[in-house]
């Protein structure tokens, strides 16, 4: 089959507005966690979340065009926009009918409907919805936006899967190039679920650290105190050319996407199988996707989100996964550092390899004061600093509620 490369990537995360301030964030163990600004959070069990900082989506998208967007789709847009322009594609020169776009978001324009629903709760009663309600709302519209933008008239559509959604779509977009489906694929997630009823429903639902009073060091994947995960927003985004399509164009190759895997747990809505069975199986699959055997994985970007359950099942099928394998290669939660991006997390994580493979060295889990009984403390979870260390090969996990798992391997490019 085609071998899937990477010649362009783009990020908006809470540490940082493109690619290079968010690799120094990651190198430097930086915090995105602060009180809330979006709204008036005051009232809530949980008042700070990771959002992203001084955004202006006119840096990168047509001032009408945003206007007409919510923020999970200006948030594409942005990414997209710094991705395409590294990978340098001649769109007058490319077979447009070859080029697609699947991108994730597990909840889509939130903000948008929550606007409209309160603006009619509040009104005199008469129906008085926005034209653009339903375009900003709907999970795909950020994929059609991105090709509406690039002329891209191939494969098109939007995966939601909860928190798994953007490596579902990066997976499946390394199939369709793979089987000859496409040459290019613009892919990854966004999400912008800072909002009343997004804190509100995961506050419910006690999945999000309360920790109010020390907020900066909330996110604690795999330490004794963790208490939930902390909400981030953002996006990230990636080009992937057929190998051959981006060797004729003489296009700079970052990395190469190595195979992926998606599997089910099958367990719980909200809860990972206890011995994180579908985690286990979904790493299996990638590495047998990637033709690889785990004594070829430096590094493991965890779904690591900080919650109780959670962390210790990912560390238990890793563990079932790579054998004596687990104890040498290192392994992070970047959530410690960006809060959880939802259906945009897989994105950049990914992305976070991809950096890791480039620059040589591996993101830190900061937070980490207690050590918990029930992890095995001889894994290298890499704590609190980053490890200068050369990596070829690194594989991201995610996983969704509902029990949607997926995992991609990134490799240096040779």
């Amino acid at each position: 089959m085609k071998r899937v490369v990477i010649t362009g990537i783009g990020a908006l995360t809470p540490i940082g507005n493109d690619i290079e301030s968010y690799n120094a964030a990651l190198r430097s163990g930086t915090s995105g966690a602060a009180p809330i600004t979006k709204f008036d959070a005051s009232q809530f069990k949980t008042r700070f979340a990771c959002e992203v900082k001084d955004f202006n989506a006119e840096d990168r998208v047509d001032r009408k065009d945003a206007r007409r967007m919510d923020l999970f789709t200006q948030y594409a847009m942005y990414t997209v926009a710094e991705a395409m322009e590294m990978a340098g594609l001649d769109l007058e020169k490319v077979d447009k009918d070859m080029c697609g776009v699947i991108w994730g978001s597990g909840i889509g324009g939130l903000k948008s409907l929550e606007t409209e629903i309160n603006d009619f709760a509040n009104g005199s009663g008469t129906p008085r919805y926005n034209p653009f309600m339903i375009p900003k709302m709907i999970s795909d519209i950020a994929a059609g936006y991105i090709s509406i933008k690039y002329g891209f008239r191939g494969i098109n559509y939007a995966t939601v899967s909860a928190c798994a959604s953007s490596t579902h779509a990066m997976a499946n977009c390394i199939d369709y190039i793979r089987l000859g489906k496409a040459k290019v694929m613009i892919t990854g997630g966004s999400e912008a679920a800072v909002t009343a009823s997004g804190v509100g429903g995961f506050n419910a639902m006690k999945a999000l650290s309360e920790r109010n009073d020390d907020y900066k060091t909330a996110s604690r994947p795999f330490d004794k105190d963790r208490d939930g995960f902390v909400l981030g927003e953002g996006a990230g985004a990636l080009v992937l050319e057929e190998l051959d399509h981006a060797l004729e164009r003489g296009a700079n190759i970052i990395a190469e996407l190595g195979g992926s895997a998606m599997t089910a747990d099958a367990h719980h809505i909200t809860a990972p199988h206890p011995d994180g069975l579908g985690a286990q199986n979904v790493m299996l699959l990638a590495l047998k996707d990637a033709g690889m055997t785990t004594s070829q994985i430096d590094y493991i970007n965890v779904h690591g989100t900080s919650t109780p359950l959670g962390d210790i099942a990912e560390c238990k099928a890793i563990k079932n996964v790579f054998g004596e394998d687990a104890y040498r290669l290192n392994i992070s939660s970047t959530k410690s550092m960006t809060g959880h991006l939802l259906g945009a997390a897989g994105a950049i994580e990914t992305i976070a390899c991809i950096l890791g493979i480039r620059d040589g060295y591996v993101p830190p889990t900061i937070n980490h004061f207690t050590e918990d009984p029930d992890i095995d403390n001889k894994l290298n979870l890499t704590f609190n600093e980053a490890q200068v260390k050369p990596i070829k090969a690194a594989l991201s996990n995610t996983f969704g509620f509902g029990g949607h798992n997926s995992s991609v391997i990134v490799k240096k490019y040779e």
